[in-house]
């Protein structure tokens, strides 16, 4: 079982998000939130997933194919960290990336097809990573980072948009 990182082993931006996974086994939980998050966008209807709270506010195509982006990222950090790669990982600026992605081409199924394809990709990591693994350490910006703590920011960044998609969208 992966264990909750510790506050030296993240970025203390990241503390919200870790906050948010609750006590389990993270698997599981990654697993279960897959289901409930994949469930829901599909239940959305067309307009539904182009409504944009405010202005300049992402809709909810847009607000997903930032959490793929976003866990594509995390899981590549995480295998760099696991494998022991003391490489320097950049930041990224996620207002760019969704910028350029241009969701809204796209049909809302496409991208619930790629968020069910990045989370199979990160599950099969996880599950394949020996124990030890996940306390290596590496550097994200200029923190220093375990691989344990970016498997927890993955879980919490979905728990985190799926808080704000409840508060604001819904």
């Amino acid at each position: 079982m992966i264990s909750r990182p510790l506050p030296n082993e993240f970025n203390p931006h990241f503390k919200g998000y870790i906050e948010l996974v609750p006590d389990g086994d993270l698997i599981d939980i990654l697993k279960q939130q897959h289901e409930k998050t994949t469930n829901f966008f599909k239940s959305l209807s067309k307009e539904q997933s182009e409504y944009r709270y405010a202005e300049g506010k992402w809709n909810l195509k847009e607000v997903l194919g930032h959490m793929c982006d976003t866990e594509r990222v995390m899981s590549y950090r995480l295998l760099v960290i696991a494998r022991g790669d003391k490489t320097p990982l950049p930041s990224f600026d996620e207002n760019a990336y969704n910028l350029t992605a241009d969701f809204n081409h796209l049909e809302l199924e496409q991208i619930i097809s790629e968020f069910s394809s990045v989370r199979q990709s990160t599950l099969s990591q996880l599950s394949i990573l020996s124990e030890h693994t996940f306390q290596n350490l590496g550097t994200v910006y200029t923190t220093p980072t375990t691989a344990r703590a970016i498997a927890y920011i993955i879980a919490g960044h979905e728990l985190h948009h799926l808080k704000i998609i409840n508060e604001r969208y819904l």
